[in-house]
């Protein structure tokens, strides 16, 4: 099974561009500040809306290409 995941992420990697690994930049920031915010409780969930707003505007489109590559046949 990880053998397979590795695989997976061989080829992501081979096909991604230097954008693609910015979105995943952002998206794995996204969810830490997410996940380690210290606000004050007034602005907490303007926050965290703005950190999930991040996360899925780049979590979706990184996921689809995982899965473009994924269940691609290969040729």
């Amino acid at each position: 099974m990880f053998k397979a995941l590795f695989d997976l992420g061989d080829r992501y990697a081979k096909e991604s561009s230097w954008k693609d690994f910015a979105l995943t930049k952002v998206c794995l920031f996204s969810m830490g500040l997410a996940a380690g915010t210290i606000v004050p409780e007034k602005h907490k969930k303007a926050v965290l809306a703005g950190t999930a707003a991040a996360f899925a505007a780049t979590y979706i489109p990184l996921m689809a290409k995982v899965f473009r590559i994924a269940f691609r046949k290969e040729q």
